[in-house]
């Protein structure tokens, strides 16, 4: 069985692994003042050429996405998302959970429009009843999204400068980030994020760690006790070396981006395959993730070879289904694919 189900079904790189084995005995601080914690954050600094920016390790993307959500509300206060966001669909409620209500607006191809994001803040405070209502304080957007579709710079500035309009800050969910910014098609830069976004997160758990994401406010507003209230919500690893040691990793040598890259590369091999083969694609995406319209019938076939995903019914004879790459893929495994479709 060859898997392309999700992308972070296998473990870490081995320069990961490999330096948790040399450091695995040696002495460390606990909660992440260590200095490799120190070492990754300059280098994530100097990679965003945002020398301000202040950076936390936390455990996974839920918890990224629920704590610094939470930590940036009011208690009176929501955040605005896409329809088909993740924390709108796939995080079980767990902003909610916080006691905040996600604030959907349209998404197109995944995305929010800042004109109808424009139009959306400009209504609310021109209600004469906003008081009773859940203000919206901050505004949620994913790269890639969750349909592999990516931002322009174009759109983003105007997203942010819509944020800026109305003093809320721009949050960026970046689980895989990585792979975004290695598309064939993108005209966004790490620094590009920096300068349009408040806060954003580097995901690590989809792009060759084993676990861990790292957040960054780049504008000096991480929220007071930043760190504590990260405790609070369980997102605070004891042994935080080990989110930095591979973040440090994975930012040395640009080794990230390599990475990254090779899966874009299997994601266009697998594309290429599937267009040759006359197979409808149900959105085009430049990164790593791949939605296919299936025959029901050949969908059942192919199961009993390769895992893939489930993503919605087309109508009462087809699926879409998702195959995804990752920094791990081989490439005899996407031949292998392409000789079973």
């Amino acid at each position: 069985m060859i898997s392309f189900e999700s992308d972070y079904t296998v473990g870490a790189h081995e320069k990961i692994l490999s330096r948790m084995q040399e450091m695995n005995l040696v002495q460390q601080k606990g909660y992440g003042g260590d200095a490799i914690c120190e070492s990754a954050k300059e280098k994530i600094r100097k990679a965003c050429k945002c020398e301000q920016a202040q950076i936390q390790f936390l455990v996974g993307g839920t918890q990224a996405n629920s704590i610094v959500i939470a930590s940036c509300l009011e208690r009176y206060e929501g955040v605005v998302a896409a329809q088909t966001g993740h924390v709108s669909v796939h995080e079980a409620g767990a902003v909610e959970y916080t006691g905040h209500k996600v604030l959907e607006l349209p998404g197109h191809d995944g995305k929010l429009e800042a004109g109808e994001l424009s139009d959306y803040l400009k209504t609310f405070w021109e209600d004469g009843n906003h008081e009773h209502m859940v203000f919206p304080g901050m505004v949620y957007i994913s790269h890639p999204t969750e349909y592999g579709t990516l931002y322009s710079l174009k759109e983003l500035q105007e997203i942010s400068a819509v944020c800026r309009e109305y003093g809320i800050p721009l949050y960026l969910d970046g689980a895989r980030l990585g792979y975004g910014l290695m598309s064939r098609d993108t005209d966004v830069s790490l620094p590009d994020i920096a300068r349009c976004c408040d806060v954003f997160y580097i995901g690590g758990t989809k792009v060759g760690a084993l676990f861990g994401e790292a957040v960054v406010f780049t504008k000096k507003n991480m929220p007071k006790y930043f760190m504590t209230m990260v405790k609070q919500q369980g997102g605070l690893l004891a042994k935080g070396w080990l989110l930095g040691l591979q973040f440090d990793t994975l930012f040395t040598d640009n080794l990230y981006g390599r990475i990254s890259k090779h899966a874009i590369d299997m994601a266009e091999l697998l594309k290429k395959e599937f267009q040759k083969k006359g197979y409808e694609f149900f959105i085009e995406s430049p990164t790593n993730q791949q939605f296919i319209i299936m025959e029901n019938e050949a969908m059942e076939r192919l199961k009993s070879k390769v895992a893939f995903g489930f993503w919605e019914k087309y109508d009462e004879n087809r699926t879409v289904v998702r195959f995804a790459t990752s920094w791990a893929t081989k490439k005899e495994d996407v031949e292998a694919l392409c000789g079973m479709i």
